[in-house]
């Protein structure tokens, strides 16, 4: 198995390559992207300045990767006290999982992100780590589940978009998709969206 911290440090490695760093911090993308691979990277190129000429800050890619790695010691300590008390659950007899409005009620999304943004150029601009703070503190009752954005704490209404074979329902602030169903994919759509994500990748836009 990939190793996220393994990857980190050769981002952190001044002695290697410019782009071989850029491939490291990618793996680590790969990891643990909370938008989804995609949006992450985005974000990150945004939040961290990452130029499309790597060579003229390669410090930017340290940037990208210590905001992922705080984004991620936050899940990590997370998922470690749900292991823990589910533990002392079951020890006492409790075999399932209650509902709490927490994060888990819904699961992850796409790939494991725990706020998917299909849109690539779309998601929440606040850092990482307040964003993943709030989702994972966060506790929305049924009956507001489907309208709640937890990333950005708003009910402030939803917008289409198309991704693949699936019409997501997006929160009208920050871009995460808050529901999805299936749908016809219109290739022509989804063939300028690619070419607009490999502009998106070299950080052209």
């Amino acid at each position: 198995m990939t190793s996220f911290e393994t990857h980190r440090r050769r981002v952190h490695d001044a002695s290697l390559p410019v782009r071989a760093r850029h491939a490291a911090l990618r793996t680590c993308v790969v990891c643990f992207a909370p938008y989804g691979f995609r949006a992450t990277y985005h974000h990150l190129c945004r939040s961290a300045r990452i130029p499309a000429d790597l060579r003229s800050d390669p410090a930017s890619l340290i940037r990208a990767v210590e905001e992922l790695h705080a984004a991620r010691g936050l899940w990590v300590a997370d998922e470690a006290a749900f292991m823990a008390r589910r533990r002392q659950e079951k020890a006492v007899g409790r075999r399932h999982i209650t509902s709490d409005g927490g994060w888990r009620d819904r699961g992850r999304g796409p790939a494991g992100s725990l706020a998917y943004c299909p849109d690539p150029e779309r998601h929440p601009t606040e850092p990482l780590p307040t964003v993943l703070g709030r989702i994972l503190r966060s506790r929305v009752p049924a009956a507001a589940a489907s309208s709640m954005c937890r990333a950005c704490g708003s009910d402030a209404g939803t917008t289409g978009w198309s991704c693949g074979h699936y019409l997501h329902r997006l929160c009208a602030r920050c871009g995460v998709s808050l529901s999805s169903q299936e749908t016809d994919a219109d290739r022509a759509v989804l063939a300028a969206r690619e070419e607009r994500w490999k502009e998106v990748w070299r950080r052209a836009v």
